[in-house]
């Protein structure tokens, strides 16, 4: 009995860490790979991998970056087993364009669309710090880089998402 009592307690642990961040999962994974579904498999391999591996997690502060990390992870063992066809931003339902913005302005799609035609190198900090909150210190300890590397990727996107939103406000213009 006492087995199954340890059991429910891990149970209740994990749940108390992942419930809460399992929308900021999903949207992480659905910004690195586009894909409604590939995120949610993403997702699921990912909070399998946490919980095998939760013993491991001594610091409960740090789990929203721990699971961020695995889920990292996951994405990218998911295109060493194989690669799938990417999902063209134009394509998405207005369930998963909800997720992106609220807004549906000009702007925004304009915007959203110059987001998801940045390189992964480029679009993951920026996610990353913009959605989801992180430092340039933190996202480099996720992306196994150099915080120096972080801040040229962020400045980089944030110069080719200028470049791109103005090429599309002049297109707006001249029509």
């Amino acid at each position: 009995m006492h087995e199954q009592e340890t059991e429910q307690v891990r149970r209740q642990r994990y749940e108390a860490l992942i419930g809460p961040l399992r929308t900021d999962l999903f949207r992480y994974a659905f910004w690195l790979g586009r894909d409604r579904g590939l995120a949610e498999d993403v997702v699921q391999e990912a909070m399998l991998r946490a919980w095998r591996s939760l013993d491991d997690l001594q610091d409960r502060s740090a789990a929203k970056q721990w699971l961020l990390t695995i889920v990292r992870r996951e994405h990218a063992r998911h295109f060493e087993r194989k690669r799938l066809e990417m999902t063209d931003i134009d394509d998405l339902s207005p369930a998963d364009q909800r997720k992106l913005a609220d807004s549906h302005s000009a702007d925004v799609e304009d915007l959203r669309r110059a987001i998801f035609r940045l390189d992964d190198n480029y679009r993951e900090p920026l996610v990353l710090q913009v959605l989801m909150g992180y430092s340039t210190g933190e996202i480099a300890k996720m992306m196994n880089i150099e915080q120096g590397a972080v801040l040229t990727r962020l400045y980089r996107a944030r110069k080719k998402l200028r470049s791109e939103f103005q090429k599309s406000h002049r297109k707006r213009r001249a029509i």
